[in-house]
């Protein structure tokens, strides 16, 4: 029974934080459409921190995200991607993610 009540209570977290993502997205949208700086920051934070607690509870450890992380954005890099061609934001959070 103990087990049954883990399974569901680590079921029923996942499905929260689902949520909150899709909250964190809307209020991101929100306070783009407000034009407030502080608001945009928040939003974004609020949404990685959920995205990262979420692929914690689903196995993905903290380590193992900013890898693949960091593997996508090498990825877009060898790709090409406009983002790296027009600003080169890839490489520069690239060189953030490694320097921390």
């Amino acid at each position: 029974m103990q087990k049954e009540m883990d399974v569901a209570k680590r079921a029923k977290v996942i499905e929260w934080l689902k949520t909150e993502v899709v909250d964190h997205v809307s209020r991101l949208f929100k306070a783009l459409w407000e034009g407030s700086t502080t608001r945009v920051s928040d939003s974004l934070a609020s949404l990685i921190v959920s995205c990262y607690i979420l692929g914690r509870r689903l196995g993905i450890s903290y380590k193992d995200m900013d890898d693949h992380i960091l593997e996508k954005l090498k990825k877009h890099q060898k790709e090409g991607h406009q983002l790296e061609d027009w600003y080169q934001d890839i490489s520069t959070l690239e060189e953030h993610m490694r320097k921390r």
